[in-house]
């Protein structure tokens, strides 16, 4: 029987298929709809919820994976953007509108890790990841401090948007890479010897070399949208097999082979925002985009953006 719907794949290379990239759900599933921008989905494995961000609305939704409902998990959340999980499975959030990155306790009480560097105010901080040390390494481009749609309207008092290392023990915030235009998504590789992070603004993907002292080589370009003239890389999540999942805005979800081949994609109705692993075998892809949350359950399985190290999902009873 025909279908007016899109194909969800669209293979580039045939290691896109070999891969089992292909493998699952022939169409993205509506979880959600209802936002104005979404974005910064993290799966809770304890309580088995999607977390994400509802920046222009200033609200931080949840979506219950047994029951399917929705509710409001803050609102006035400081327009955050990027969330992650620490390896204590602490909620790590960008708080765009407060300038600042926070954690929230298991008590439900909010630490504030970085509000600040050199003394000046940081720009809004858009995504987060956190490696098996305990140090957390994010963004901070001007989105949004540019317009009171996404925070609220500012100058930059740091002058540039760079992306920054906050030290375990000290609290300390470092500098770790500059020179970027718009830096956005970052996830480490599986060994965490790479940073791999999306420059919305120079439209490719850089990876960086992690030395031993937490400080980045100067970096290279891994990946470039090229001639997909609607591609715009946001967040970054790695599967088992080393393979790069980018959220590309208009052009769905690539697929990168680890040599850097673009090999295949999803077809997402709406612009992508970004994308998180999730569910008991890790192998559900959550997916805001614009309006929505959505997933597929894909054949092949998501690494954990905290690292090798630490694998808060073995709490909730996943093996």
């Amino acid at each position: 029987m025909s279908s007016d719907r899109p194909a969800l794949y669209e293979m580039f290379d045939d290691r896109f298929r070999t891969g089992r990239c292909m493998n699952g759900d022939d169409a993205v599933e509506v979880l959600y709809t209802g936002c104005r921008w979404a974005e910064g989905p993290v799966y809770v494995p304890a309580f088995r919820q999607v977390i994400w961000s509802d920046i222009p609305n200033d609200r931080m939704l949840r979506w219950d994976e047994e029951t399917g409902a929705v509710g409001v998990f803050r609102r006035r959340a400081g327009h955050t953007n990027g969330n992650t999980l620490d390896g204590q499975g602490r909620l790590i959030t960008c708080e765009q509108g407060n300038r600042r990155v926070t954690r929230t306790e298991h008590d439900g009480t909010v630490t504030v890790l970085a509000d600040r560097w050199q003394g000046k105010r940081l720009n809004s901080p858009n995504d987060a990841a956190v490696k098996s040390d305990g140090s957390v390494w994010f963004s901070d481009p001007d989105f949004g401090i540019t317009s009171d749609y996404e925070g609220y309207r500012a100058e930059s008092e740091i002058g540039a948007n760079n992306v920054y290392r906050i030290d375990p023990a000290t609290g300390d915030v470092r500098l770790v890479a500059d020179g970027l235009t718009a830096p956005n998504g970052l996830v480490f590789s599986a060994d965490e010897r790479q940073l791999f992070v999306s420059d919305t603004g120079a439209n490719h993907i850089r990876v960086f070399d992690v030395r031993e002292d937490g400080t980045l080589s100067d970096g290279k370009v891994f990946a470039d949208a090229g001639d997909r003239g609607s591609a715009r890389f946001d967040n970054l999540r790695f599967d088992d097999g080393g393979r790069l999942w980018a959220a590309a805005m208009d052009d769905g979800v690539h697929c990168y082979d680890p040599d850097g081949t673009l090999i295949g994609r999803l077809v997402i109705p709406e612009t992508v925002a970004n994308i998180a692993w999730g569910g008991a075998k890790r192998n559900r892809l959550f997916i805001t985009a614009q309006t929505s949350l959505y997933s597929v359950v894909m054949g092949v399985t998501g690494t954990h953006p905290t690292g090798p190290g630490h694998q808060p999902w073995r709490s909730a009873g996943h093996r």
